[in-house]
């Protein structure tokens, strides 16, 4: 007849056969098929407690170091609630600020979330280490600028926004709101960008007819174009059907539209201008950014107004008159004038062109047309090459 022992009497014949019969601990491991280990640990609770210690306990540890705080717990959701656009980082970012040291791990927010019913979980993409980011090293190195759509009056009149992003420190440097976006209302914006802020070294936009117009029917030189070929700036475009060229920008029209104008509707232009104003200035001066280590964008700006800056007079000599210079275009398209390299284009590989120096910028023509226009780096080698004069070679003397 079979007889079905509970784990306890199991340990305790195992503990008997040591202490009454006298096997070893190493025999009764093996007719037990455990380790000694287990044999050591049953007798030690034996002589602590008893046949009762000897039953099965919970494996659940006393204490885990690793556990969130239930406070903690009940406040990270509370402030989702509050903020549904906030991630993870910007809630470990707003719980450092509040005197959470340390702040609990990405992971452990996830799940607090997941598990209050805020997120869905979803499969696992490529960490974000394996990206690289795009970006240039110094700010009012390159701007991007972008028209967009979707913000509405009480009346059912939609406006455009035309805004403008620093790529260095993501600082908003141009939104304005326009009714029609036209070419005089979207340079409107942009002049009044480039007074306030300075003039970029390059700006980068995609193919609309009010930035280029070069996939018109009849391909020429826009208002917009004019502007930065007077500025000194150069104009970059993207590829057709491109958008992600101008990533920054998109993203920031999708942070403006889920913190501004989902679902919101305006009274006037006037109006929503004023809201819009008002959000911008918390997002350059009060909003920490993501992407650049959690700062805000004002942090990683450093302005050129013109109007403040103090005036610097000229030389009178580059005032006076502007300097043409030849060079002739290397194979790769380049020259180089006064210690500056200039990008002629390749299709103009071996041919001569002339090169005007001016106090800003550096004008190149070809058969008398101009092609490229980019800013000076210094105005000190206009004075040097005016001030140079050409050598004269020694005439030998004649024999009579």
């Amino acid at each position: 007849m079979l007889l079905e022992l509970t784990v306890a009497k199991q340990r305790f014949n195992a503990v008997m056969e040591v202490l009454c019969d006298g096997l070893t601990v190493i025999e009764v491991a093996d007719r037990y098929g455990v380790s000694r280990q287990a044999v050591h640990g049953w007798l030690r609770r034996w002589q602590a407690g008893g046949l009762e210690a000897l039953a099965d306990r919970s494996h659940r540890p006393d204490s885990c170091p690793h556990q969130m705080p239930a406070a903690l717990e009940a406040r990270i959701p509370e402030l989702r609630r509050h903020h549904p656009d906030w991630g993870q980082r910007r809630l470990a970012h707003e719980l450092a600020r509040d005197g959470v040291d340390p702040p609990p791990g990405l992971t452990s927010m996830y799940r607090a979330l997941v598990r209050n019913g805020l997120i869905e979980p979803k499969a696992r993409r490529r960490p974000k280490a394996d990206y690289r980011r795009w970006e240039r090293a110094r700010p009012m190195e390159l701007w991007q600028m972008d028209v967009m759509g979707g913000v509405w009056l009480t009346d059912g009149r939609e406006l455009k926004a035309v805004t403008g992003l620093d790529d260095h420190s993501r600082l908003c440097v141009a939104a304005g709101l326009i009714e029609q976006a036209n070419a005089r209302a979207v340079c409107r914006v942009f002049t009044a960008a480039l007074a306030r802020y300075g003039t970029p070294e390059e700006l980068l936009t995609d193919n609309g007819k009010v930035f280029t117009g070069r996939l018109g029917p009849h391909p020429g030189e826009v208002l917009f174009d004019r502007i930065c070929r007077e500025q000194g700036i150069t104009h970059l475009l993207t590829g057709v059907r491109c958008p992600t060229t101008t990533g920054k920008i998109e993203r920031f029209h999708k942070t403006l539209r889920a913190e501004l104008l989902t679902g919101r509707r305006f009274e006037s232009l006037a109006h929503a201008q004023q809201v819009l104003d008002a959000w911008v200035d918390d997002y350059n001066t009060q909003r920490p950014h993501q992407a650049i280590a959690m700062l805000v964008p004002a942090q990683r700006f450093q302005p050129t107004t013109p109007t403040t800056a103090p005036p610097t007079k000229p030389a009178p000599s580059v005032t006076a008159r502007a300097t043409e210079v030849t060079r002739r275009v290397t194979k790769s398209g380049l020259v180089c004038v006064c210690y500056q390299q200039v990008s002629a284009g390749r299709h103009l590989a071996g041919q001569i062109v002339t090169v005007r120096l001016l106090p800003t910028v550096l004008q190149v023509f070809f058969a008398g047309q101009l092609v490229r226009t980019v800013p000076r780096h210094s105005i000190k080698e206009v004075v040097q090459l005016q001030a140079h004069r050409p050598h004269q070679p020694k005439q030998r003397p004649t024999t009579t």
